[in-house]
């Protein structure tokens, strides 16, 4: 078998394979997603802080596609929904996360949040 080609990158479906394992190289859309380590008791909290700020989100934010709470025993997240990484990561740096979103949340909060950025297609 010949190697090279084996390693030779080609695109389908909008992602990079490499040797047969695709990569996100090319991926048009990103994930931002925020673990939050709330208590039970404060959670209707956290999800009101959720529900004041997801309209202005999806409406003033560069590339914001969507945003969903995703509660478990354990933790809620927040999902949300870009149209790339670059606006994501602006995200985490603009006047509506700093000033509102952590200010609020931050009394509710058990521990240093969890901040992770993925692509996707």
């Amino acid at each position: 078998m010949n190697t090279l080609k084996f390693l030779r990158p080609a695109l389908i479906a909008g992602a990079l394979i490499f040797g047969g394992i695709p990569t996100m190289a090319l991926a048009q859309t990103a994930y931002l997603e925020i673990t939050l380590n709330v208590v039970a008791a404060d959670r209707p909290a956290a999800a009101a802080v959720y529900s004041k700020y997801k309209q202005p989100f999806l409406n003033t934010v560069k590339g914001a596609l969507s945003k969903q709470l995703l509660v478990r025993d354990e933790d809620v997240q927040v999902l949300h929904g870009f149209d790339n990484v670059a606006d994501a990561q602006a995200y985490l740096t603009s006047d509506l996360f700093k000033n509102d979103v952590v200010k609020e949340l931050a009394p509710l909060l058990k521990s240093a949040p969890e901040v992770r950025v993925y692509t996707g297609d």
